[in-house]
């Protein structure tokens, strides 16, 4: 996902818009730029590939001003190149987004016929010159923005700045995240907008959330929070738990790096969270579930956190004789399900924002069944429109590759488990403390594991040229193994399958030769 920051207030807000994007740079990107006021007229600075080249080029060229947005880019619509890039802008309003704008060709027919002219392949460009035209219709700013959105159809968060208008910036959100920032202290009188909170760390712990269909209007003294049919709205401002230094890289190469080595640590927070310390019990704080009264459970989720439903298959089925499904989110509301109230979905999501999960949950409640969230964040769109939420505790989780997050959801997952099966009276006091036990031992398993760094260098240096590599797993393995293949393509490119082991005598087998290595996931229990 696209990076979004936009402050108000600042000093210099190309300085904390770069130091905001610098912190959004998880999020994978191929260009970045700014946009600010000077002196009434909108400057601009864009460059292709990091950040570090956005930096060389505002040495160069320095644009200054108190109020203006940026923007990390990950191409959809249009080559990734400096035309390309945002903020993308007209002499009168400046503009970035996340998301995909779906009727993008209607209207930009609908503009050219009015002679405005395109000079990239995006469908964000589309949203700046819909906002100029009604601009130069007559409309102030505030009505102009909110006469786009209703024309806007898809999942998109935008935020723009107008020219002559140093104390206003307009944000929306409808299906693609977006947060406000409140300044106080040093940086009473500063606004902040940004489409993760990470990105406002250094400057504010106050933040809201806006929910799908709001729109804000952002001044120097507070924020107006609106409907799309232009009604007020309240949304709380909650404090957020996100910290500078959880957003460091803490001495390690890369984020990933440092997720990695977290684990121990955050799955040992998330099991003491979970598991009580005298009986071994699974206990989930305010959870009030029915497990006991289901005849089927379904698991929906995305990427890893499919991976991460697989393996919780395993786990409801034997443990609490739950018959249990798993489907990737964007393909569950593609099911002919008979309306139930004896089944429940459950979805997996570290953000609590993922759309097609979002969506997912969405229908499920739509057919009449009770819904029950694992997440990693709070305040989420997820967590607000789930019956039941559940946490693991793996701290910002700032790598595109999950790892930590994906272990502690199979962490809370197997607590989860516990709960059912004691629930439908198919665990005994003996099997829970036995689970329990097993399942503290695992910091300490990965602590041993993490200690072998030089060895799996080396063993990295003999898969470094392949050109595919397959992974293989039986029961609760195969789950592992397609997560493995998963991680393998997303940071290696080398392409990776995961494989149910006792398939490939039905086929795949014969892509196998010397050159193709081969990981077995094989625990001997």
């Amino acid at each position: 996902m696209c990076g979004i920051i936009g402050v108000i207030g600042e000093p210099d807000a190309s300085e904390a818009l770069v130091d905001g994007l610098q912190r959004l740079e998880y999020r994978g990107y191929d260009s970045a730029g700014v946009a600010t006021l000077a002196n009434g007229h909108i400057q601009r600075c864009r460059a292709e590939g990091k950040i570090r080249n956005l930096v060389k080029k505002l040495a160069a060229e320095p644009v200054t001003g108190t109020v203006g947005i940026g923007h990390t880019r990950w191409a959809t619509h249009g080559a990734p190149t400096e035309n390309n890039a945002h903020p993308h802008a007209t002499d009168k309003v400046a503009i970035v987004h996340n998301g995909i704008i779906d009727n993008y060709l209607e209207l930009k027919a609908e503009l050219e016929s009015k002679q405005y002219r395109f000079e990239s392949e995006t469908d964000t460009e589309i949203v700046v010159h819909l906002v100029t035209d009604y601009l130069m219709q007559g409309m102030t700013p505030v009505e102009a923005a909110q006469a786009s959105f209703k024309r806007l159809q898809g999942a998109y968060a935008i935020l723009m700045i107008f020219a002559g208008e140093h104390d206003l910036m307009i944000g929306v959100r409808q299906g693609t995240p977006m947060t406000i920032g409140y300044g106080e202290g040093e940086n009473a009188g500063r606004m902040y907008m940004a489409s993760d909170a990470i990105a406002l760390a250094a400057y504010t712990n106050r933040v809201c959330y806006l929910e799908d269909g709001d729109w804000a209007i952002i001044r120097q003294d507070g924020a107006e929070i609106f409907t799309m049919d232009g009604a007020p709205v309240e949304r709380t401002v909650r404090k957020s738990t996100v910290t500078s230094a959880q957003t460091s890289k803490a001495g390690y190469r890369h984020f990933m790096l440092k997720e990695i080595h977290e684990q121990p640590e955050v799955i040992g927070n998330t099991l003491h969270a979970h598991l009580h310390p005298a009986t071994g019990q699974a206990v989930f704080k305010d959870f009030d579930f029915d497990f006991a009264s289901l005849k089927r459970l379904h698991i929906t989720a995305c990427g890893t956190a499919f991976f991460a439903g697989l393996v919780a298959r395993y786990w409801f089925e034997e443990l609490a004789g739950l018959p249990t499904e798993v489907d990737i989110a964007s393909e569950y509301s593609h099911r002919s399900l008979p309306p139930s109230d004896d089944a429940a979905t459950l979805v997996i999501s570290q953000s609590g924002e993922t759309f097609d999960t979002l969506e997912a949950l969405r229908f499920a409640k739509s057919q009449g069944q009770k819904t029950l969230a694992v997440l990693n964040v709070q305040d989420s769109t997820i967590f607000r429109e789930a019956d039941h939420s559940v946490f693991t505790l793996a701290g910002p989780e700032q790598s595109v590759a999950s790892s930590k997050a994906f272990t502690t959801q199979l962490a809370t997952l197997a607590c989860l488990a516990m709960v059912a099966a004691r629930a439908r009276g198919k665990l005994t006091e003996e099997r829970e403390r036995e689970i329990a036990a097993a399942l503290r031992e695992v910091p300490s398993r990965m602590a041993e594991i993490l200690r072998l760094d030089d060895q799996i260098k080396e063993v990295a240096k003999d898969i470094q040229h392949a050109t595919s590599v397959l992974y293989l797993g039986r029961g609760r393995s195969y789950p592992i193994a397609t997560e493995g293949a998963l991680k393998l393509k997303e940071v290696s490119y080398i392409h990776a399958e995961g494989y149910a082991a006792g398939e490939m005598k039905h086929g795949p087998i014969a892509l196998i030769d010397e050159t193709l290595p081969v990981v077995a996931i094989a625990p001997t229990d």
